[in-house]
Formats: structure tokens, sequence, C-alpha cells
């Protein structure tokens, strides 16, 4: 199968630290700083080359309001916050079990318990 022009990408925004595990799992990504960040994203969303951009929320909280300028008159990129895996082991996280089951819980509406 050839990718044609109008093909879009998926692009994960996030820190060096989480890097590694997202390219591991065979996804595209792009590092960044809680400074360099939304100028990355505001890159990322002019190349139009992606049509889906997951966005560490440790660097951008509210990726759709940081971007809004950018965004205005876009269809595409989707913008999709991802938590970030340093708030489930945070000093104020007690319990990262009970952070991911939240995470599950809020995604698709109930629990899985394995």
């Amino acid at each position: 199968m050839t990718q044609s022009s109008n093909t879009h990408r998926v692009v994960v925004l996030t820190d060096s630290e989480t890097a590694t595990g997202y390219r591991l799992a065979g996804a595209e990504v792009v590092e960044a700083t809680p400074d360099t960040a939304a100028k990355q994203l505001d890159e990322l969303i002019t190349s139009d080359r992606y049509g889906l951009i997951a966005i560490d929320t440790s660097l951008i909280a509210d990726p759709a309001t940081s971007s809004a300028r950018v965004m205005r008159g876009r269809d595409l990129p989707i913008l999709l916050p991802i938590p970030s895996l340093s708030d489930a082991f945070s000093s104020e996280q007690v319990d990262a079990k009970a952070y991911m089951g939240k995470l599950v819980r809020d995604t698709i509406g109930f629990d899985i318990k394995l």
C-alpha cells in the first residue's frame, strides 16, 4: 500500500523520559519541555502532516486552549490530551493503581478488574 499525500499520521508530543516508551510501542514521537511544548505543538499543527496529535498533559494541561489561534478554521489535527505517567507517580498521588483505574473509568465509563 502506498501512502498518498493526504494521509495523516499520528504523533505523540511528550517529555524525553516518556518518549522511549512510546517509541518502543511504535509511535512517532516529538520530545518537548514545558517551555518548548506550545511552540512545538503549533509547528506540528501547521505542518498539515498529522491527523491526530496526542499531547502529554504534563507539558500542556489544556492543548485546545493553548493552540486555539492556530487551530482556528482547521478540522485536523485532532488534539488528544493524554495523562502524564508522572501524574500517576507524583507525591500527591498515593495510589498509582487507583489513579490508573480512574483513567480507565473516565475513558470508557466503567471499571475493569483483572
